[in-house]
C-alpha cells in the first residue's frame, strides 16, 4: 500500500510565501471553518464521509490534477484519508501534519517604511496575533512577541540589528509571550506595563516612559480597559501600536478575568482610553496586536488611520453609557485555555507544556 505523503507547516508556509501553485483543501466541519481557516483554502464538506471511510467522500470535487493538493483537518488525522483518496485519483496529494493546531504557529510578514524607521509586522496567520519589530539606525525594539524567538532572531541577524528593548502592551490571554526569552537571548531590557503581576524581573512602563531607538522616540500611553495594565505606544507621532485596546475594525473586550461589575468598570476605562487615542490625530496609523481574520501571504500591512477607524467602527461614535451597554451585550464566547495561558505568561516558564496544544484556536479579543 502506498505511503500517504505529508507536509509540515513550515513547508506549506514556504510554498505560500513564494507563490508556489497549490490547492489547499479544508475538510473540517463547517463550524470549524467558520472559526478560522488557511488563507486561499478551498472548503469541501466531506468530514463525516471521510470519518466513515467512504471512498466516495470527495465525489463532486473538481481540482486541477497538475497542481499539488494539501488536505487539512483539525489535528491531521482525517486529512490523511482525504490525501489517500486524492492520491488514488492521480493527484500529488499531501496531508498537513498536525492540522490547524500546528498551523496556528504559521506566520508571514509585512513592512511599513518611514524616513527615519521601518516596522516589520509579524503575523501569525493561523491565529491572528500581530507583533512588531521597529528598527532605526541599526537598533531595534520588539513589541508583543508571540512567535518562537527564532523568527525574530533570524530577522535581527539578517538585517544586522541590535535589539535594545523588548516590550509588551499587556499580559496576553490567547498566546504565550516570547518576550522574556527574546530579551534574555539578546541581553536586551524587558519592559512590561504596570501594574504587572509577573513573577520575573522587568522594568515597569509608566505613562511617562519614552524609548529611544536610533533616530526615533516611542512614547508609552496608558490605555486601561481590555486589561488594567494595557498600554499603547506612539512612534514618532506617526504610528500607534494599540495592543488589544483598539483594532482596525473593533475594540478590545473588557471581561476576561472579570465579574460583571468589574467588566462594567473596565468598559468605562476602555471608553476613556479610546477617547484619548482618537484625539491623537486623524493621520496617525494604527497597528493592533490582533486581527480577526486569517492573514493572507500578501505583504500588505494590517493597518488603518485613526480617521478611517472613526468612520468604520460605529461604537466609537457612542456616548459613554451607550458604549458600555453595547460592549457588554456583544461580548464573544470566552476563549478556551485563556486562564492557563495567562498563568503561564505570569510565571514565564513554558517548559512543561506543548505551546501548540495550549494556544490552539482562534483569538477572540475583539468586539465589533
Amino acid at each position: 500500500m502506498e505511503t500517504i505523503k505529508t507536509i509540515d507547516t513550515a513547508t506549506l508556509r514556504d510554498w505560500l510565501e513564494t507563490g508556489k501553485p497549490v490547492n489547499i483543501l479544508d475538510i473540517r466541519p463547517l463550524q470549524e471553518r467558520t472559526e478560522w481557516f488557511i488563507p486561499g483554502s478551498i472548503y469541501f464538506n466531506a468530514y463525516d464521509k471521510l470519518k466513515a471511510h467512504n471512498n466516495d467522500a470527495l465525489q463532486g470535487l473538481h481540482l486541477d490534477k497538475t497542481v499539488p493538493v494539501v488536505t487539512f483537518c483539525s489535528g491531521g488525522k482525517t486529512s490523511l484519508i482525504a490525501a489517500r483518496l486524492l492520491s488514488e485519483q492521480g493527484f500529488e496529494a499531501y496531508s498537513l501534519q498536525g492540522g490547524m493546531k500546528a498551523w496556528s504557529l504559521a506566520w508571514n510578514t509585512a513592512k511599513l517604511s518611514f524616513p527615519d524607521f521601518e516596522i516589520i509586522q509579524f503575523r501569525r496567520t493561523g491565529k491572528g496575533c500581530l507583533s512588531y519589530l521597529v528598527a532605526s539606525n541599526n537598533e531595534a525594539i520588539i513589541i508583543d512577541a508571540s512567535l518562537p524567538v527564532d523568527a525574530y532572531q533570524e530577522f535581527l541577524v539578517k538585517e544586522n540589528l541590535t535589539l535594545k528593548h523588548v516590550i509588551e502592551t499587556h499580559i496576553h490571554a490567547d498566546h504565550l509571550s516570547r518576550s522574556k526569552q527574546l530579551a534574555e537571548d539578546n541581553k536586551a531590557t524587558l519592559h512590561l506595563p504596570a501594574p504587572n503581576k509577573v513573577n520575573f524581573d522587568f522594568i515597569p512602563v509608566s505613562g511617562t516612559t519614552v524609548f529611544q531607538i536610533g533616530n526615533i522616540s516611542i512614547e508609552a500611553i496608558q490605555t486601561p480597559g481590555h486589561t488594567t495594565e494595557s498600554t499603547s505606544y506612539l512612534i514618532n507621532d506617526k504610528v500607534l501600536l494599540t495592543g488589544d485596546t483598539l483594532f482596525i475594525n473593533g475594540v478590545g473586550r473588557p471581561d476576561l478575568k472579570a465579574n460583571n461589575d468589574e467588566a462594567m468598570q473596565k468598559s468605562k476605562m476602555l471608553y476613556q482610553s479610546l477617547q484619548k487615542l482618537l484625539a491623537l490625530g486623524d493621520n496617525i496609523i494604527v497597528l493592533p496586536a490582533h486581527t480577526s481574520q486569517p492573514v493572507e501571504f500578501d505583504n500588505i500591512p494590517i493597518q488603518a488611520t485613526i480617521s478611517n477607524i472613526k468612520k468604520t467602527v460605529g461604537m466609537l461614535q457612542l456616548k459613554e453609557e451607550e458604549f458600555v451597554n453595547t460592549i457588554l451585550q456583544r461580548i464573544p464566547p470566552t476563549p478556551d485555555n485563556y486562564l492557563s495561558i495567562v498563568e503561564k505568561n505570569i510565571t514565564g516558564d513554558f517548559g512543561d507544556i506543548n505551546p501548540i496544544d495550549l494556544e490552539a484556536g482562534a483569538n477572540r479579543c475583539s468586539i465589533s
